[in-house]
């Protein structure tokens, strides 16, 4: 651990970079170390993202990223990389063997824009290709929140989804906004061990018409998964659930909240800034199908 944490340090000495923590021990068989003399001088994990539930379209794809990162000296050696590529390529193939034969499996990285020499060890040593491109973007909570309404027909509360058919009915609805990377039951079930998580609904009598996530990592905020059925769309839902979740995670005491959002979706960065989130950093993902 405290070679882990010097390598830690080393990397995200680099503004942006991005670098998975290894978690809890159940999860240290999906982590590879290279060590020299002494030191860990690189790090490599995977992890599924998406599974995709019985029934979704043919072409929907479950999905699987990997992390690999090195001291920032070696961040362009080659030989390095190749020597621990294998071993998680093989742990991703262990894990495909775990997801449903009716999709196909995508394997997948995700660097920010400055890393370079990361991202391209992978296009052109493992033939990987663009996917998409994510900003990141970030709200000071020590400015004012716009005060919001709903219409009078719709209800706002928080959702703490204590039962399995509440995960199951939550999962459905996100499933139908974003068919295409469903966040599956494992995903949901760690969003809610970070402190301070919380769903927020809002609902017309018994239908969910729209709802977030939001939690706390490390010392900043995260809002997660803002969506709004087609439906109800362009009625102020999504704009009033990020005032209440912004509300929140100031409540507690945070400074800051962060978002993501595809760098195509225009209506979305149109919302985020009309609540004054500002774009902080691009990460672009690339992936591979794993046969």
């Amino acid at each position: 651990m405290p070679l882990l944490g010097e390598l830690y340090s080393s990397v995200n000495s680099r503004e942006n970079a991005s670098f998975w923590w290894v978690g809890d021990p159940d999860n240290w068989v999906n982590v590879f170390c290279a060590f020299e003399k002494g030191k860990m001088v690189a790090k490599g994990q995977v992890s599924i993202i998406n599974i995709v539930p019985s029934g979704r379209s043919a072409e929907s794809k479950h999905s699987i990223y990997l992390n690999l990162k090195t001291i920032p000296e070696r961040e362009s050696d080659l030989n390095l990389l190749e020597q621990l590529y294998p071993y998680l390529f093989s742990r991703a193939m262990e894990l495909k063997e775990s997801l449903s034969k009716e999709y196909a499996t995508l394997l997948c990285v995700g660097n920010d824009s400055s890393e370079i020499a990361n991202s391209q060890f992978f296009i052109q040593r493992k033939g990987f290709r663009h996917r998409e491109s994510l900003f990141t973007m970030k709200r000071d909570l020590t400015e004012s929140i716009p005060e919001l309404q709903l219409s009078e027909n719709l209800q706002f509360t928080h959702w703490k989804m204590e039962s399995s058919h509440e995960e199951s009915e939550y999962l459905e609805l996100e499933a139908e906004i974003w068919p295409d990377t469903p966040l599956g039951m494992e995903r949901l079930s760690q969003y809610k061990q970070n402190p301070l998580w919380t769903a927020m609904v809002v609902r017309e009598a018994d239908t969910i018409v729209g709802s977030l996530m939001a939690w706390q990592e490390e010392d900043k905020g995260v809002i997660e998964g803002v969506l709004v059925r087609d439906p109800w769309r362009n009625r102020g839902i999504a704009k009033y659930m990020l005032s209440q979740a912004l509300n929140y995670l100031k409540a507690n005491e945070l400074d800051s909240a962060e978002l993501m959002v595809l760098t195509t979706n225009m209506s979305a960065l149109s919302l985020y800034g009309s609540v004054e989130f500002k774009m902080i950093k691009e990460e672009i993902r690339y992936c591979i199908e794993l046969n």
